[in-house]
């Protein structure tokens, strides 16, 4: 006997009820039965998913790009959602030298920011990557152009303004790898800190993603005032060693490799997110603090000896005057 749900017209599946679900409620439904399954993977579905959640991803480049993946937008979303969870190791960057002979030419950032769930801003960037002066230099990806400033209708509403941009400002940075047909989202979330910078007052937001001994950084840089429209002057995204050092590019493609290919994705948890780049600060600060202590010990000893040294060479001076 049929199942009821196989009673019902396809069309009608599609054009009212599956095209009303999300994504992780499309895969939930598409693993119930196997008739569901071949409805839940139409292309146009997740297409429509995946440009309504990611607008970046509407740019006919990242169409063009998208087509090749093996099951084109669902590709991207089971890679790309909801959040990255990967610990970094060290054959990640000491196998950088065999990763040359198959490095990508080139990476493709999608990055959307959204206030209260809306986007406000979103741009596809290709960056290439097998140039020497991405493989040697400290990765820094930056979206806009110099001097561009990004205007909103985002309004001030709060005297305490870190505390509103830490509630209702979300950024989404995926980074797609066309020749392995792969992508990661480093930034799903909402922010981990926000902070004035020290000398020009402007607010930066940042996103992090902790992975072992490396943190993925992004950081929006906001300026305005309460009452005024708050306009973006800077969306950048860099990495750091727990010496607080930025990788360069040939060691970040590692680590964006395989967190690609070995990364699990875990929902998004902002308390655990915020945790774990409280945890990567302190142990960055303790290693910071621990070699300075090393630092003044080695000093104290060079002094010791010096004056030692000085003392003998006075003594001895002195006696053969």
């Amino acid at each position: 006997m049929d199942s009821p749900i196989t009673t019902i017209h396809p069309y009608i599946l599609q054009s009212h009820i599956l095209s009303r679900l999300d994504g992780t409620s499309l895969t939930s439904v598409s693993s119930t039965a196997t008739h569901l399954h071949n409805l839940c993977t139409e292309h146009h579905l997740w297409q429509k998913i995946i440009t309504s959640t990611w607008p970046s991803l509407n740019n006919p480049s990242a169409t063009s790009l998208i087509s090749t993946f093996p099951s084109s937008h669902r590709s991207i979303f089971s890679d790309s959602f909801p959040s990255i969870h990967y610990s970094s190791s060290s054959s990640d960057t000491s196998s950088s030298s065999s990763l040359a002979l198959s490095a990508p030419k080139e990476l493709f950032s999608a990055v959307d920011l959204y206030y209260k769930g809306r986007p406000v801003f979103s741009k596809l960037l290709r960056t290439e990557t097998h140039k020497g002066w991405f493989l040697c230099s400290p990765l820094w990806i930056e979206i806009l152009e110099p001097n561009e400033i990004i205007e909103t209708n985002i309004k001030f509403e709060q005297n305490d303004v870190v505390e509103w941009l830490e509630q209702n400002l979300s950024l989404s940075w995926i980074i797609i790898e066309p020749t392995r047909k792969r992508s990661v989202n480093l930034s799903n979330r909402l922010p981990v800190t926000v902070r004035r910078h020290w000398l020009t007052g402007e607010l930066e937001v940042l996103y992090g993603t902790v992975m072992g001994m490396v943190q993925c950084m992004v950081k929006v840089t906001c300026c305005g005032k309460v009452g005024g429209e708050m306009h973006v002057t800077g969306v950048s995204f860099s990495m750091e060693d727990i010496d607080g050092r930025h990788l360069i590019g040939r060691d970040s493609l590692g680590i964006l490799v395989g967190a690609m290919e070995k990364g699990e994705r875990w929902k998004v948890d902002i308390d655990r997110e915020k945790k774990s780049f409280e945890e990567f600060c302190g142990r960055k600060r303790e290693r910071r603090e621990k070699k300075l202590r090393r630092e003044r010990v080695m000093d104290m000893i060079i002094m010791v000896v010096a004056i030692v040294v000085f003392a003998f060479l006075f003594r001895f001076v002195r006696f053969w005057v």
